[in-house]
């Protein structure tokens, strides 16, 4: 594994040791023992290989020290500068968008997320010379970028790869159309959404298993979310709202990679509240922060102004007594921090009754009594509002609704039932 710090990377906000340990991590991903990690320092890239003229012998004679297989650089290679290291280390090499194109591949578990890592490594592919290509044809996962016994070869040319990507196209837009009309659905319950993004490995998964109540699968490993999954919970203030878990981000992420799965981020998009998810615990927790507010960027959500993205300040059980503390009392201010633990459910509460809270911002919160027999006033409010509590007696239905002012108004209009407002719940959410 090697990690080479370019000219423009001197300004990066996280230590070269640091991205080298990312790296690391995501070879680990895919199970890579990795016989050696190191950094070296690139003053001028030479558009053949790279690296150094030093360091490529250097490389070489560790190559063969160690008898090793595999070669990867933490850095985008062009098609010659991959081609030029294979022949000086007489190894097979890939580059951060191969190594991370394998991992979506060897992860990918839905007839979407497939379509979509598919789509991405056969752009990939496209933009080099045409090598083996094995997704048709492999007994593991993954794309083939690793190569390795037991996979077949098939060459495909340009002509071909072209034509697969215009049909992987063809069926993301069918997805990208289902899930339109899946929203339109969910617009009639109607459920909010509530989107959880992060970078990867913040515990994003571990999170919405404690909020929903799930198993979806949580591991400490990079990326180990691929598939969205999407859940409908209750929240303590009884108001049911749908979770969806995404795939995580990560710096230098591929542009083309952004695009294939721009079917699934639309889910972020339409969200009514995006939490964005960070490990508090990292070194690097700030400029992960910016990594994933890059990519919000790019799907149109700027997270300083969008009053929908809230922060949500990750494994604060992994701090010490005193950096613990500060965060607590930092969240406690408000400003759109919520400090949790979702190992151990710690903040949890409080974090349901800020969405609970602000899924019933803007709205007027009144308090009736229905007669039990006026259905037709009793279907208004649940297809309207929000019903937040009811009681029935002989007098008929005792309810607290939150209604948009508009529809309170048509209500009123309708329905000749006294509203009694109820101050204290709108004062929390406003």
């Amino acid at each position: 594994m090697i990690h080479p710090v370019l000219p423009e990377d001197r300004g990066n906000a996280r230590a070269p040791a640091s991205r080298l340990e990312e790296a690391v991590g995501l070879a680990a991903a895919i199970d890579l023992d990795v016989a050696a990690a190191r950094v070296y320092r690139v003053m001028r890239p030479r558009p053949a290989t790279l690296l150094g003229a030093g360091v490529v012998e250097e490389v070489a004679e560790l190559v063969e020290a160690e008898s090793i297989g595999l070669v990867v650089i933490d850095q985008a290679l062009t098609p010659i500068q991959q081609r030029n290291l294979e022949r000086d280390w007489t190894v097979k090499v890939i580059d951060r968008t191969a190594l991370i194109l394998e991992i979506f591949g060897a992860r990918a578990r839905t007839r979407e997320g497939k379509l979509q890592v598919e789509l991405a490594a056969l752009t990939y592919q496209r933009s080099r010379l045409v090598r083996s290509w094995t997704h048709l044809e492999r007994q593991r996962g993954g794309f083939g970028f690793l190569g390795g016994p037991g996979e077949s070869q098939l060459e495909l040319d340009r002509r071909l790869i072209g034509d697969r990507i215009e049909k992987l196209k063809r069926e993301l837009e069918e997805v990208r159309r289902t899930r339109g009309l899946h929203r339109k659905a969910r617009e009639k319950v109607p459920y909010p959404v509530v989107a959880l993004v992060g970078y990867t490995n913040a515990g994003k998964s571990t999170l919405f298993n404690r909020m929903a109540g799930a198993d979806v699968f949580a591991k400490d490993l990079l990326f180990a979310t691929l598939d969205p999954t999407m859940r409908a919970i209750t929240l303590p203030s009884n108001r049911k709202i749908i979770l969806s878990d995404t795939v995580g981000f990560i710096s230098d992420l591929p542009h083309g990679l952004v695009e294939a799965f721009r079917a699934t981020l639309e889910e972020v998009q339409a969200a009514d509240i995006i939490l964005h998810v960070r490990d508090v615990s990292h070194p690097d927790t700030e400029a992960q922060r910016a990594d994933v507010e890059t990519v919000l960027k790019d799907l149109g959500i700027e997270a300083d102004t969008d009053r929908r993205v809230v922060e949500v300040l990750n494994k604060i059980d992994r701090l010490d007594g005193e950096e613990r503390d500060s965060l607590l009392r930092q969240a406690r201010r408000g400003g759109g921090l919520i400090a949790v633990s979702a190992l151990t459910g710690e903040g949890i509460d409080t974090l349901f009754d800020f969405i609970a809270a602000r899924m019933v911002a803007g709205r007027e919160v009144v308090e009736l009594t229905v007669d039990l027999a006026d259905g037709a006033a009793l279907a208004w409010l649940y297809s309207r509002g929000e019903v937040l509590a009811r009681q029935d007696d002989e007098q008929g239905a005792h309810l607290r609704v939150a209604l948009d002012p508009a529809d309170l108004a048509r209500f009123c209009a309708r329905f000749p039932y006294p509203l009694q407002p109820e101050p204290a719940l709108m004062a929390r959410s406003a």
